[in-house]
């Protein structure tokens, strides 16, 4: 390997296959995010994951967090929701993978109300467009500089008065932070340790 002497001797490497130390290939330090920047703030639903996938061909695909449904194979009815309302969702969603939370009747919380109903993740995308009619969007709570006081009175506010997305419940689960491309939540009850921290941790009973 040739060295190429400088000022600060450092090794000029010609032929990067020659190293065999995968420290010596240099890498920069990579550039500091600002703090100070638009962050959205939507509730949190209590309900199961779903999505729905345009593909370019005009296929619907119907998903909840872990896998592909079909009417056959259900999450709660999504998939049979979904194939009644696909001519709706293939014309008011454009190609590409459309997250939300498939919520209400006897999922999770049940937020008071009778039937099931899909609420779009992507609230600043539906500010622009009107989703398909057979669709909601997250109630957005907050949308300005990412502020902790804010985001302390956005939760008290959130507490005191229910759930926008289900006016009259009040027992939201939380909120959801869209900040520099990702999501972050903070919820009311098991926000330190998550959820489902008790039952995995729970040992068996002993009779």
């Amino acid at each position: 390997m040739e060295i190429q002497e400088g000022p600060l001797e450092q090794p000029y490497i010609e032929d990067v296959e020659e190293i065999i130390n995968p420290l010596e290939i240099f890498e920069p330090f990579p550039k500091i995010t600002r703090l100070s920047r638009e962050c959205m703030i939507t509730e949190k639903i209590d309900g199961t994951n779903a999505q729905i996938c345009i593909t370019p061909e005009g296929k619907m695909l119907v998903g909840s967090r872990t896998r592909w449904l079909t009417p056959e194979a259900d999450n709660f009815g999504f998939a049979a929701w979904a194939r009644t309302n696909e001519h709706a969702l293939l014309t008011g969603l454009a190609i590409g993978r459309h997250y939300g939370e498939w919520w209400g009747g006897k999922i999770q919380r049940g937020y008071g109300v009778a039937d099931k109903r899909f609420s779009l993740f992507n609230a600043k995308r539906w500010t622009e467009c009107t989703p398909p009619a057979c669709c909601s969007v997250v109630p957005i709570l907050y949308n300005g500089p990412f502020d902790t006081v804010a985001i302390g009175r956005v939760m008290a506010e959130l507490k005191a008065s229910g759930s926008q997305a289900a006016p009259g419940y009040m027992n939201p689960e939380g909120i959801v932070m869209y900040f520099q491309g990702i999501y972050f939540k903070k919820t009311f009850e098991y926000d330190e340790k998550g959820k489902y921290a008790n039952v995995a941790t729970q040992s068996p009973s002993v009779a």
